[in-house]
């Protein structure tokens, strides 16, 4: 699907805002130049979330669509979100800074005292940690937590191998929530990398099968085996044999599923760098298995993924996109975890030339999923702020605000990414 790039530079010199008539005007922040729109050959949509608000209220009016509770299900993504991301819808924006801060709610409350008897747990019991974190007022019900097992066997200081907290199941349960939002919505929330053992996993960056369906076992459809593992790897032979990540997942969406059956339902998965590769998988698991489907309806499944990285390959995504699993991703260009695993062989890296097709190119490379909404930030004093969860969500919550971008910093992040993975790969190497 041909979509439009409308992506603006931001530099630290002057500010001028130069529109299609050419005539220049003073601001007080950065120097933007807004490109021509031109079609590309990709399912990416982009927006600026710089230049959103100043056409929001215009689509609105031409939507006709104020209610949520009217207009749910293409804020889901059922239309792929066609004419919501340029611009960017108000109701759009404002639920994925609604999801986005479900996915913060898990950092709030992680426990990261290493003194602590709740280390790298939740800090609070289910019933209380939503408004432990100030979001009483969400209408949602924390129905679970859900813990993963990295399959790593290094030694890390203050780090045991074992189940870590990792996110947590709820489902809108105050009516008038329900009455707003126009559906009962089943909510996964994950948080990003943490630990030292989830660091290690997420360089695992080979492809290996996924094979999570048995009656359809495609070897072709390969994902990152470090994902992989983190979403199945279990603790059974452990002292309280826990389940793995992806086993208590399907158990509790099962379980609501069955329980609100006969009611207008959403599956909503939002995760944060890691967090949103879990949550791409849960949602493929789901839809491969068929457990969205009850007797009236196939409930719709959608992905908010916030600085998320690459999951898996072509065919993954061919796959995906063939279950009607709906992916709205949130990147920033500068953000180098969005472009890994697969900086190189990627899904831009499958026509030579633009002429010629490497069919071998499906099966071992990387491929994102689902349409783009692009933002564009960079803070030279603080440059790991390219990936933070809460700048995101701030400056989607303030378009009109603006973060200066240096190229040189970018440049310098993307070396050290590239650093990271050789350390990894060779610490892999001595451990095999």
């Amino acid at each position: 699907m041909a979509s439009k790039v409308f992506r603006p530079r931001l530099n630290l010199n002057h500010v001028t805002f130069q529109g299609n008539n050419n005539q220049a005007q003073s601001h007080s922040f950065g120097q933007v130049f807004l490109h021509k729109k031109t079609g590309v050959s990709s399912s990416r949509q982009s927006v600026v979330a710089a230049e959103a608000a100043a056409m929001a209220e215009e689509t609105t009016a031409k939507t006709g669509n104020s209610a949520l509770s009217h207009f749910w299900r293409e804020v889901q993504g059922s239309n792929n979100w066609e004419n919501l991301v340029e611009p960017l819808h108000p109701l759009l924006r404002k639920e994925i800074i609604r999801y986005g801060e479900f996915v913060a709610a898990c950092y709030k409350a992680f426990d990261l005292d290493p003194t602590s008897k709740r280390y790298l747990h939740c800090k609070y019991g289910r019933s209380r940690m939503l408004n432990e974190v100030g979001m009483e007022d969400c209408g949602y019900t924390v129905t679970k937590y859900i813990y993963a097992t990295p399959d790593v066997n290094i030694p890390m200081q203050n780090e045991a191998s074992r189940g870590y907290w990792i996110g947590y199941v709820a489902v809108s349960s105050d009516e008038s929530t329900v009455k707003r939002l126009g559906r009962r919505d089943l909510l996964i929330a994950f948080r990003g990398t943490v630990t030292n053992h989830e660091w290690v996993t997420n360089l695992m960056s080979s492809l290996t099968p996924a094979r999570l369906d048995p009656n359809n076992p495609n070897p072709d459809v390969k994902v990152e085996s470090g994902f992989l593992s983190l979403y199945t790897s279990d603790e059974t032979k452990g002292k309280f044999g826990l389940e793995s990540c992806r086993e208590q997942l399907l158990s509790e969406v099962s379980r609501l599923l069955n329980k609100h059956k006969v009611e207008n339902l959403s599956i909503t998965l939002a995760g944060h760098s890691m967090g949103s590769a879990l949550a791409l998988l849960l949602a493929y698991d789901i839809a491969e298995l068929g457990l969205n489907k009850t007797d009236h309806e196939t409930v719709p499944i959608t992905v908010f993924s916030f600085g998320g990285p690459r999951v898996g390959n072509p065919s993954f995504k061919q796959r995906c996109e063939e279950l009607g699993v709906k992916v709205m991703r949130i990147v920033n260009v500068n953000d180098p975890i969005t472009k890994l695993p697969g900086m190189f062989l990627n899904e831009n890296f499958r026509v030579l030339g633009g002429r010629y097709e490497l069919p071998w190119i499906s099966c071992s490379c990387y491929a994102h999923v689902g349409v783009e909404l692009v933002m564009d930030f960079f803070n030279v004093q603080n440059p790991s702020c390219v990936h933070d969860l809460e700048t995101y969500i701030s400056l989607l919550k303030c378009p009109t605000k603006t973060l200066h971008t240096q190229k040189e910093g970018f440049d310098n992040l993307l070396n050290r990414a590239r650093e990271l993975i050789f350390s990894a790969r060779s610490l892999k190497s001595i451990c095999l």
